[in-house]
Parts: structure tokens; C-alpha cells; sequence
């Protein structure tokens, strides 16, 4: 046995023992201390030394958990998750909801497209899409019931709408993106900005299109009159704060991401003081961080150990390879990849099947001459598909969980036609790469 196929047995077994329920960080870890192992072990001759390979093996595989953690770059993950949870239990959610519905209530679908809005905002400064659902579920969802719409619009857009957190910046997914394949952190998150924006606007005008046709979905609102709009303003200005700074401190290059992160915290700390934020709240906060945090840093540990013996084995180069020899263009390749996510997506949680995926098709990917950052802003936005696809479709089920009187099968009938917006975005993206890369390379070396 050689190395290419110890990597392909390893892949399957590990595949295999997610499908059966075993952790996903659990499952790579494991993977991956067995396949170094294996792969050390050769002698050259077709035989094994197994004492060897174990010395050389779980040596490497020891030192990778705290090489890692003490990487600099994962330090900006606790501090975007930290800003949505203060900002959540600042009671900030419910000022942007009602500062959208103020501004876009009169529109057809008014409800639902100012929900939509809500959680691009909300997104803004928070980087977990499951988060954003279960917080707009308690939020949204009352108010449009209330008004007539029904149960499918209400929850479907709810967990779609939840999805923009894995776009718009700060976004969990797209550090650890960056981390994953060494690019810049700074970079992505702008370069996710204007397709989180685009994302937003065609699931309003997807929306108004719906409740045009059938508008018994929901109907518009009547709008108080614009003194009172504008008066909705200023309690949406705190987020408004943060994201400007964030944005303003890494565009200009005066701050890296990780600082960025920390100052846009320390606001959202001294703005939620100021409203009279409780300890118990602030509690709760700290704690939900924590949780998240070390959630996804023992899937990166994890990962980063089965991505070591995938290196060892081989398996990325000769798929990278695999994938030149294709006769078709890069793009049809690209369509295929894509589509393979969208399968994928079917049984795995995003996070897990970015971090398993990565090491083999970005090298691929890079190899067909397409843009990194463009990359991570697409398969990040097939993660957003992921994330209401049944079966898994875990915004589908955290809304559910939240509003168990809406069936899950209401809910899943409700984000159908979200998913059929998704994939037009994606294919405008993939004809449209400018979209993406604009930001970007116009920021030059402050992305850093």
C-alpha cells in the first residue's frame, strides 16, 4: 500500500464515521493521527515499521493544537463573536427590526423585507448565522404572524435571512477560510461585503416579487409618518459605530483584523454599559462566546491534524492534478465543485464540510488559475446554501426549535424559493467576479 491510497482509504473512513454521527472534530483528529502514522511507518519497501511510525507520527501530531492556538489570526474569532453576542443581549436586535420596518413596511412582503435588512445589519456585527436565525425568530416572526403573513414566508425568510452572517463581515466562516489556506483575513472579510449586500437585496426583491403574485403571503404595513422613521435612526447608530470602525481601521490599514475586532468589542461594550446592560446579561455573553469559541477551535484543530496527513499522503496535489487533466473548461470544473458542496451540504454542517473539503480542492481550485478570495466568497456562499438544505439545514431547525408551532415542514416549504435566489447569486458571482474582488483590490496591502 502506498501513500495516495492510505490518503483515500483515510478520507472514506473519516467521511464514513461523520455519517454515522461521530464528531466532526473528533472524527478528522482521529483520522488524522492514524493516517500519519500509517504513511510514516513506510520503509520504502512496501513494509511497515510501526514503532517508528507511531514516534514520528503522534510527535508532529502533538505539537499541531498548540502551534495552532497560539496563532495570531484565530485571535479575531472571539472578538467578532463577542461584538453579536453583547450586541444581542444589548437589545440592539430589536432596533434595527423596527427601524427596517419603519423604512420598508410599505413595500409588498414589507414584514419580510424589512426582516431581511434586520439580519444584514444584525450580521454586521456578528458572525454566526445560527445566532442571527434563533435571535429573529423571537424578534421577526411575532410581528409578522401578527400582521397576517404566513408561517412558510415568516420562518423561511428568518433562516434565510440568518444566512448573511456567513457573508457579510464579520463572518466566522470566512477567518477560518483564511486560516485554512494562509490568505488574508483582512482581504475576505471586505471582499465578502458587497456579495453580502447583493445576497440581501435579491432575497428582498425575491420577496416583493412573491407577495405581488400572492399577496396573501403579506401584505405591506401601513408607515408612520417621516419624522417618526427618522426617529428610528439613531438607536440603530451604535452598530452603525462598529461597523464603520471595523471597516475604517482595516481599510485604512491602521489596524489589523484581530485589533479591529478587539476596538469594535470594546464599543459595543461601553455602548451596551450605557444602555444599562446587566451583569447577568453580560454573563451570558461571555459565556455563549466562550462556548462558540472553543467549539470552532477544536473543529480547526481537528481539521489542521487530518490536513497534515493529507500533505503526507499526497492527496491534495494528485487530485490538483487530477482536476488539470480534465478536457473541460475551468469553468464547467467550477460548476462541477460547486455542485459537489451543494450535495455535500445535504448531510454536513458548514463549518465541518469547509474545514474537510479545503485541503483537497483549494489546491485544485488554485491550479485552474481562479482567484483565492474569490473562492472563499463562493464556497462560503454555498456554506449560506447549506445552511437551509434539507436534511441538515440547521437554520431551518434552530428556527423551528425557537417557534416549534411553525412544523419544520412549513419551514423547509418556506426557504424553496430562497434557495432558488441563492443559486442565482452564485451563478451572477461566477459571471460577475468583479463583484467580489472590487473591495478588495482596492484596499491593496491594508487587508493585511
Amino acid at each position: 500500500m502506498d501513500q495516495l491510497t492510505i490518503g483515500i482509504v483515510g478520507t472514506i473512513g473519516m467521511l464514513f464515521m461523520v455519517f454515522l454521527g461521530v464528531r466532526v472534530y473528533a472524527a478528522a483528529a482521529m483520522t488524522g493521527l492514524l493516517g500519519c502514522v500509517a504513511v510514516l511507518a513506510l520503509d520504502g519497501s512496501g513494509g511497515f515499521d510501526l514503532a517508528r511510525g507511531w514516534s514520528a507520527g503522534a510527535g508532529i501530531v502533538g505539537t499541531i493544537p498548540h502551534s495552532k492556538a497560539v496563532n495570531y489570526a484565530l485571535s479575531v474569532l472571539p472578538m467578532f463573536i463577542l461584538i453579536g453576542f453583547i450586541a444581542y443581549h444589548a437589545g440592539l436586535t430589536h432596533a434595527l427590526f423596527n427601524a427596517a420596518r419603519a423604512w420598508f413596511g410599505w413595500v409588498p412582503g414589507g414584514l419580510a423585507v424589512a426582516t431581511v435588512f434586520a439580519t444584514a445589519g444584525f450580521a454586521a456585527v456578528s458572525g454566526a448565522s445560527t445566532a442571527t436565525a434563533a435571535v429573529f425568530s423571537r424578534v421577526a416572526i411575532p410581528h409578522m404572524l401578527q400582521n397576517g403573513y404566513s408561517k412558510q414566508l415568516s420562518a423561511g425568510v428568518v433562516a434565510a435571512g440568518g444566512t448573511l452572517a456567513s457573508l457579510i463581515p464579520p463572518s466566522a466562516i470566512l477567518v477560518i477560510y483564511a486560516i485554512i489556506v494562509e490568505q488574508s483575513v483582512g482581504a475576505l472579510i471586505l471582499a465578502g461585503f458587497l456579495p453580502g449586500v447583493v445576497s440581501a437585496i435579491i432575497y428582498a426583491m425575491l420577496i416583493i416579487g412573491q407577495c405581488m403574485i400572492d399577496p396573501s403571503q403579506g401584505k405591506p404595513v401601513a408607515s408612520p409618518p417621516l419624522l417618526e422613521r427618522v426617529k428610528t435612526l439613531p438607536p440603530i447608530m451604535p452598530i452603525a459605530l462598529v461597523v464603520a470602525i471595523i471597516f475604517y481601521s482595516m481599510y485604512s490599514g491602521k489596524a489589523t483584523p484581530t485589533e479591529a475586532g478587539a476596538l469594535g468589542a470594546f464599543v459595543i461594550f461601553v455602548i451596551a454599559v450605557m444602555r444599562g446592560m446587566k451583569w447577568g446579561n453580560m454573563q451570558e455573553a461571555l459565556l455563549e462566546t466562550a462556548k462558540l469559541t472553543v467549539m470552532i477551535f477544536a473543529l480547526i484543530w481537528g481539521i489542521l491534524i487530518f490536513v497534515r496527513f493529507l500533505g503526507f499522503a499526497g492527496l491534495p496535489q494528485a487530485f490538483a492534478e487530477w482536476i488539470i487533466q480534465l478536457p473541460f473548461p475551468p469553468v464547467v470544473i467550477m460548476i462541477g465543485i460547486l455542485l459537489g458542496y451543494a450535495v455535500l451540504g445535504m448531510f454536513m454542517d458548514a463549518i465541518g464540510m469547509l474545514l474537510l473539503t479545503l485541503p483537497v480542492v483549494y489546491p485544485a481550485v488554485i491550479a485552474l488559475g481562479y482567484d483565492p478570495v474569490w473562492f472563499g466568497i463562493i464556497v462560503v456562499k454555498m456554506c449560506e446554501v447549506c445552511l437551509i438544505t434539507p436534511p441538515v439545514g440547521l437554520n431551518c431547525y434552530v428556527v423551528h426549535a425557537v417557534r416549534p408551532d411553525i412544523p419544520l415542514g412549513a419551514v423547509f416549504r418556506g426557504i424553496a424559493p430562497f434557495f432558488g435566489a441563492d443559486v442565482a447569486t452564485v451563478a451572477l458571482f461566477i459571471a460577475f467576479p468583479e463583484i467580489i474582488t472590487w473591495l478588495p483590490s482596492m484596499l491593496g496591502a491594508g487587508a493585511n
